[in-house]
């Protein structure tokens, strides 16, 4: 049972660096910094929208801009946090 909540723990850990990286890029390519012209940063972005986008679009459909701010990936950061508690404190229990 350790090494089950060792991988969800280890997913959710990879999937909220991944959710940052995919928030960096796409400020810088909000803000210019980064051209999407280049191949590869063009398929690291579709490949990070196609993971995280439909759960952001249900975050934002939930939860509305705050002041014209959104915040919908805070709360999937909170999300995910809160999922890897929730599954270390059930292996506890389960001892």
């Amino acid at each position: 049972m350790n090494s089950l909540v060792w991988l969800v723990n280890t997913i959710i850990h990879y999937l909220t660096i991944a959710l940052f990286i995919y928030i960096i890029i796409d400020l810088l390519v909000k803000f210019d910094a980064i051209n999407t012209y280049n191949r590869l940063v063009l398929s690291v972005i579709n490949f990070l929208s196609r993971i995280f986008e439909p759960i952001l679009k249900i975050i934002r459909i939930v939860i509305p801009r705050v002041g014209g701010i959104d915040i919908s990936a805070i709360i999937l950061v909170l999300l995910l946090q809160f999922a890897a508690h929730l599954v270390q404190e059930f292996s506890y229990g389960l001892y």
